[in-house]
């Protein structure tokens, strides 16, 4: 009860829907599943996601994780309305960090947190982290969405992306025998980096929203990990 003697309260009064939340839980699954892979089963419900490494081939297996998002690029996203492209960035962004050294992506986690929830909208987004999880081939085995009244403004919202990979021992990056003169192969974009997106803000503005995330964006989340690993190499090789 409340001092006044009515009721307490309902989630719903507080301005959090439990209902959109579940809906949304019931729009994702399939997506989850789609990213299964050796080691996971990619099925969502349980307190924490599962990974079987043994499953997976590995025999001396070190680990690798990373989390990140993705910026104001995900101003860009809410203000364009495009949601099915974003999550491929975030996905993009944290398996950059396992593969520059030498790590196979496993398993990802993202963290998904807005004004007011909208499960179409939260499916929409998780359709592109899916995405990108199936480029990658890592799983996506759990997750967390938080609806947070009078912290973020109407339906703004922001993400944030779990990765973790694994190598055998021995087998990680840098190399020993990286040494000047090692060709360094490159591979150009398709789309903005989500690192840029503070300047590129100002081009989806002026009408070049396209460029930012209309399109197919799956194979620039491929790109940018292709990219970010060979820069790294040669930013290692040179020193």
């Amino acid at each position: 009860m409340r001092n006044d003697g009515r009721p307490p309260l309902s989630y719903a009064e507080a301005g959090v829907d439990i209902d959109a939340g579940a809906e949304m839980v019931d729009r994702i699954k399939p997506l989850v599943r789609s990213t299964a892979r050796p080691g996971a089963d990619a099925e969502i419900g349980g307190f924490g996601g599962l990974f079987d490494l043994k499953a997976a081939g590995f025999k001396d297996p070190v680990l690798v994780a990373a989390n990140d998002g993705v910026g104001t690029k995900v101003k860009i996203a809410i203000e364009s309305g495009i949601s099915d492209t974003v999550g491929i960035d975030l996905v993009a962004m944290c398996v950059n960090d396992l593969v520059v050294q030498g790590a196979e992506p496993l398993f990802f986690l993202d963290y998904f947190a807005t004004g007011k929830l909208d499960p179409a909208e939260g499916e929409s987004l998780v359709a592109g982290i899916a995405a990108g999880c199936r480029e990658a081939g890592c799983a996506l085995i759990g997750g967390e969405t938080a609806e947070m009244p009078g912290l973020y403004h109407g339906r703004d919202y922001d993400l944030a992306g779990f990765a973790v990979g694994a190598a055998e021992r021995g087998t990680l990056l840098p190399r020993a025998d990286i040494a000047e003169g090692d060709v360094v192969l490159g591979r150009a974009l398709e789309r903005l980096l989500a690192g840029a997106a503070h300047r590129g803000r100002e081009q989806a503005r002026l009408g070049g929203r396209g460029a930012l995330l209309g399109g197919r964006a799956a194979r620039g989340g491929v790109a940018a990990a292709d990219t970010h690993l060979c820069e790294e190499r040669a930013r290692r090789a040179a020193r």
